[in-house]
Formats: C-alpha cells, sequence, structure tokens
C-alpha cells in the first residue's frame, strides 16, 4: 500500500489553502509505503513511546526475534518476561499484550477496522490501554494511508502552521478552521507542514 503523491492534489491543496505555495513549490515529497498491517503498526507505535529511534528500532528488533514475527498471536504466546528482557517496560508489555489479547479474542478485528472511517479507527483504537488519538492518528497516515488526517495534537503540525502563517498562537477552533479548509487533504498538508516546522521554509512574519 503506498500514500501517493500526485501533482493534481498538491495543485488542489493550493487551491483551497493558498498560504501552501510557497511549500509546494519549494519542498519536495515523496510517495511512500504504508505498512498495510494495523496491529503490526499499532505493536511498532507502543514499543516506539518516548523512546529515540534507534533505540526502539533496537528493541523491536528483539521482539521480532523473540515472537518468531510481530502478531497479535506470536506476542500474547510470548512470555511476559522474556518480552520484558527485550527492553519493553513492564507498562509497555501490559499494553502490547492487551492489543494482542483484543485481536486474537476478536474484540477487535485488526484486518475489519482497515475499511472503517477514520473516526471509528480512532474511537475503537483508543480504547485500548496506553493508546492515545495522536497515536490512532499517525496510525491512520503511515499504516492506513488515509488521505485526509490533519492532528491537532501533533506539536509539530500545530508548530508548522504557526510559522506558515505568521502566528504566536493557534487556538483549537482556528486550527479547525484550518482543517477544513484544507480537506480532503489533510494529509498532505500535514507532511508539507511536518517538512516547515524542520525549516523547510523561513518563518513568516506579520
Amino acid at each position: 500500500m503506498r500514500f501517493e503523491i500526485t501533482e493534481a492534489d498538491k495543485a488542489a491543496l493550493c487551491r483551497q489553502a493558498p498560504e501552501f505555495i510557497p511549500a509546494v513549490r519549494d519542498i519536495e515529497l515523496e510517495s511512500f509505503e504504508c505498512c498495510g498491517d494495523l496491529f503490526y503498526a499499532l505493536a511498532l507505535s507502543i514499543v516506539s513511546q518516548q523512546l529515540a529511534l534507534r533505540a526502539s528500532e533496537a528493541i523491536f528488533s528483539r521482539v521480532e526475534g523473540l515472537t518468531g514475527g510481530v502478531s497479535a498471536r506470536s506476542v500474547l504466546d510470548a512470555d511476559p518476561e522474556a518480552l520484558r528482557g527485550c527492553g519493553l517496560s513492564g507498562r509497555k508489555v501490559e499494553y502490547l499484550r492487551g492489543a494482542a489479547a483484543a485481536a486474537v479474542s476478536g474484540a477487535i478485528d485488526f484486518a475489519a477496522l482497515a475499511e472503517r472511517s477514520d473516526s471509528e479507527v480512532v474511537e475503537t483504537l483508543v480504547s485500548l490501554k496506553g493508546v492515545g488519538v495522536w497515536t490512532a492518528e499517525m496510525l491512520l497516515i503511515f499504516a492506513l494511508g488515509r488521505p485526509d488526517v490533519l492532528s491537532f495534537r501533533d506539536l509539530g503540525i500545530r508548530n508548522g502552521l504557526m510559522m506558515l502563517n505568521g502566528l504566536a498562537e493557534l487556538s483549537p477552533a482556528a486550527f479547525e478552521t484550518i482543517r477544513r479548509r484544507v480537506s480532503p487533504y489533510g494529509t498532505l498538508a500535514s507532511l508539507y507542514l511536518w517538512r516547515i516546522k524542520d525549516g523547510g521554509l523561513p518563518e513568516k512574519r506579520n
């Protein structure tokens, strides 16, 4: 599964939100592969919480080695202490096994969930202990390739919007106005905003 970045979508975003024109002109974005396996992506997200990239990759690699491939069944079958031995905290083991138990019991059908609406995916995922709205929204983008995700809970996105629009602050109401204006290209806007936050464009000043 790929998230395709097309010239048509870039042009549409610029028509709806002209402040993105400099970003679209100056920042190169590439289409990317999405995980597609929602449980696997969730497991990776749980492991990675509050860790640097290199540390999370090392721990997840050990979990994969222990389980023979991360799946709900393999995680649930793994000894909890062995999971902790991979470098996971007790709380992360609890979160990971809770998500696995929900999948194995059928309480959450992750494959079917991938066919549900964005709001239904978020609502279901946040019912799991240790999974917040921001995590669910990132899974919508990077696991399922959903096209219209702009997360108020993401600090990088908020900072990017403030830089792009020369704002000192961004209220939830102002954010919602922008979110509606860029829809249904919220994910494309998010990708640009992350780059803007990292210095992709000079800060706009009033």
